[in-house]
């Protein structure tokens, strides 16, 4: 994904990539292991991939999307969480 784009929040960083004619949108994890050990990464990236999954239906066909989530996530609160995924989501929708 050498074309994405890429931002960052408090609770993840994220690259994402437009692939016209795609029908539908592809979401991956990726937890270093400076985030902690294999207990810390799994939580973590099971706390993002609730958040995605509860606003998938936002997401535009077409996106790739790669999440690095950063240890803040894991004592943010859940709604922050969403709110920070629901950001991400509304900055793909738009042109």
């Amino acid at each position: 994904m050498s074309n994405g784009v890429r931002t960052a929040g408090r609770l993840f960083s994220a690259t994402y990539y437009l692939r016209p004619g795609e029908t539908e949108s592809r979401i991956g994890f990726a937890v270093g292991r400076a985030a902690g050990n294999a207990v810390v990464r799994n939580r973590l990236r099971r706390r993002v991939r609730e958040a995605v999954r509860l606003h998938r239906d936002r997401l535009q066909a077409g996106w790739w999307i790669v999440l690095n989530p950063r240890r803040a996530a894991l004592t943010a609160g859940f709604d922050e969480l969403e709110r920070e995924v629901e950001r991400l989501f509304t900055r793909c929708s738009r042109p």
